[in-house]
C-alpha cells in the first residue's frame, strides 16, 4: 500500500485541518441503509420537509450503489397532458391514476426512499426515456432535430 497523501481537508466539524489524512470515503447510503433502489423502480420517498410522495428512480444500477443521491422523478396526480409527461394508473402498479413529470428531475437522498410502490415495464420506460429527452431538449425529440 502507498502512503496515503497529506493534505488540508475539513473534519467531521467542518474545520479546515492541515497536514491530516484525508477521510476515508464512505460508501453509497444504499449499502449503509439496507436499501436498494434500481433504475424503473417507484418508491415511497419521505422528505421531513415536503412530506410523502412516489419518486421514479432514473439513474443507472451501475451507479447506485457508490451514490448517496440518485436522480428521481416525482408522481402526481395534475395530468396536464403535455409531451414530457408519462401517464401511470393502477395496471402500472401505481396506487392511483397519476402521471411522471419529467420537467421536474431531481436528486433524491436514497435513504429516504421507504417502502417499493412497483417497477415500471420496459415499455413504460422507453416512453419515460421519451419524456426525458423532451423535457431535455435532446435527441430525436428535440426541436432542433
Amino acid at each position: 500500500m502507498g502512503a496515503r497523501r497529506l493534505g488540508r481537508h475539513r473534519g467531521e466539524r467542518g474545520r479546515l485541518h492541515r497536514g491530516c489524512p484525508p477521510p476515508a470515503r464512505r460508501r453509497g447510503a444504499a449499502s449503509r441503509t439496507g436499501v436498494m433502489v434500481s433504475r424503473g423502480d417507484v418508491w415511497w420517498y419521505e422528505h421531513p420537509r415536503t412530506g410523502r410522495r412516489p419518486f421514479l428512480i432514473l439513474t443507472r444500477d451501475e451507479a447506485i450503489p457508490v451514490l448517496t443521491q440518485v436522480l428521481g422523478v416525482p408522481a402526481t396526480r395534475t395530468i396536464r397532458g403535455i409531451p414530457t409527461e408519462v401517464a401511470l394508473d393502477e395496471e402500472d402498479g401505481m396506487p392511483t391514476r397519476c402521471c411522471l413529470t419529467l420537467d421536474n428531475v431531481t436528486p433524491i437522498r436514497v435513504s429516504l426512499c421507504t417502502e417499493r410502490i412497483t417497477s415500471l415495464a420496459a415499455e413504460r420506460m422507453r416512453e419515460v426515456c421519451g419524456a426525458l429527452s423532451a423535457a431535455s431538449a435532446c435527441g430525436p425529440f428535440s426541436p432542433s432535430a
